[in-house]
């Protein structure tokens, strides 16, 4: 997973986090999945670690996630908190049906060398892309010129009641997601099927890793290795039940001037329950 590795480093510096996050995931998890109660609710972590859901490097700020409901309308996100290595909030999922947390981002990203052959970025460190400062700022003309559009997405699910689908639609814009097994109906021994778009096309040899939870206690990773098909599907098959952190990547030359290339990056938990 080299390039996802290599575009969530450029990220995160890009967000104001040191380069030393290199080695490390970004990951929102939810207590809890599934849930019937009449006034349900939902509390969240958000982190950037090197064991997933072990919180121990870096806290992921809430500013820029957002909550979808089953009606497509934004939920708010309830008592939010940062501390030292990770930041938690609350869900209440007031209307029946599931609920997706996500942070998206997706815009042109450039790097080249100055004059005195020193490496340069754009957007800079703590700065977001802004289209509009785009071409006074990036040097069209200098060394080594590689602009990308770039792409990162974080999810994970939520449903209260029965599941329904409609806060899964494809935006059709980057790197993303479209669940076809429903992403709060996963079971161990049973298989589920995902489908990966690039700007609402199917990435086709997109790389997907599946690491169970408890990574830290193991001598191994016990990893799941895949690369969509040519209609942009995996086909996960859950060896058991517990929580999963999924990643993928993907890369073309495909990219609208002035970008040369397309990159995107996706990570999601699941929470696969037993038969």
């Amino acid at each position: 997973m080299k390039k996802l590795t290599t575009f969530l480093a450029t990220a995160l510096v890009a967000g104001g986090l040191s380069a030393g996050a290199q080695a490390h995931r970004a990951w929102v998890l939810p207590m809890s999945t599934v849930l019937s109660s009449e006034d349900p609710w939902v509390t969240f972590d958000a982190a950037i670690s090197n064991d997933i859901f072990y919180a121990d490097y870096h806290p992921l700020r809430t500013r820029d996630l957002q909550a979808t409901g089953p009606d497509g309308e934004s939920v708010e996100l309830h008592n939010a908190s940062t501390g030292k290595y990770r930041s938690t909030f609350d869900l209440n999922l007031k209307t029946p049906g599931t609920y997706k947390v996500f942070l998206a981002q997706a815009g042109l990203t450039a790097r080249w060398e100055d004059e005195n052959g020193e490496r340069r970025f754009w957007p800079g460190r703590g700065e977001a892309p802004d289209p509009a400062r785009f071409a006074s700022e990036v040097p069209m003309d200098a060394t080594n010129l590689l602009i990308t559009r770039s792409s990162r997405r974080i999810e994970t699910f939520v449903t209260a009641g029965e599941p329904d689908s409609a806060a899964l639609a494809p935006t059709n814009v980057g790197f993303e997601l479209v669940p076809v097994t429903h992403p709060n109906d996963l079971y161990a021994g049973e298989s589920a099927s995902f489908r990966f778009l690039m700007d609402g096309e199917p990435a086709v040899g997109a790389e997907v890793s599946i690491l169970p939870a408890g990574m830290r206690y193991r001598n191994a990773q016990e990893e799941i290795t895949l690369t969509t098909d040519a209609d942009g599907l995996v086909a996960v098959g859950w060896p058991g039940a517990g929580r999963y952190f999924l990643e993928a990547s993907y890369a073309d030359d495909r990219a609208q001037p002035p970008a040369s290339g397309r990159r995107g990056s996706y990570a999601a938990t699941f929470e696969v329950l037993p038969l």
